[in-house]
């Protein structure tokens, strides 16, 4: 399994593809909640649409996403509230499902796990794959 994560922070989504391109991911897995962003080109439909034009698939996998209190505690600066609420989030029956979904993907083909945070250790991806892929070994990518 070739797993990797990255973060769309302080990039352009030519950026962005462009690492993702040179490092051989096939698929992205979006983890965000809400696949919504003020940074052009990063919200759902119009990432999809740019990825599939390089030959790279996109997943949303909303449940795998932190929750509104989540965000709010890495906005303000508190990463270990953030821990506590994201790992209630991962108890919940539709996040056990879709990170065996998450897993199955990520073994059919080199992918990347998505969010904002341009740094892993501030970000639930991180904790996502400590959790529910202790096995995994992790490239973190850094575009731009």
């Amino acid at each position: 399994m070739r797993l990797f994560t990255i973060g769309y922070e302080g990039v352009t989504q030519d950026e962005f593809v462009d690492t993702l391109k040179k490092a051989g991911v096939e698929r992205v897995i979006d983890v965000r909640a809400l696949p919504l962003s003020r940074r052009p080109g990063f919200s759902k439909t119009p990432l999809r649409s740019a990825l599939r034009e390089e030959g790279i698939d996109y997943v949303h996998l909303k449940a795998l996403g932190t929750p509104p209190e989540g965000r709010a505690a890495v906005r303000s600066g508190h990463y270990a509230e953030m821990e506590t609420i994201y790992r209630r989030q991962l108890d919940l029956p539709e996040a056990v499902v879709a990170a065996e979904e998450m897993r199955a993907l990520a073994e059919e083909k080199p992918s990347a796990l998505l969010c904002f945070e341009r740094e892993p250790a501030h970000c639930h991806r991180q904790l996502l794959i400590t959790l529910k892929m202790p096995d995994a070994k992790v490239t973190h990518l850094f575009a731009g």
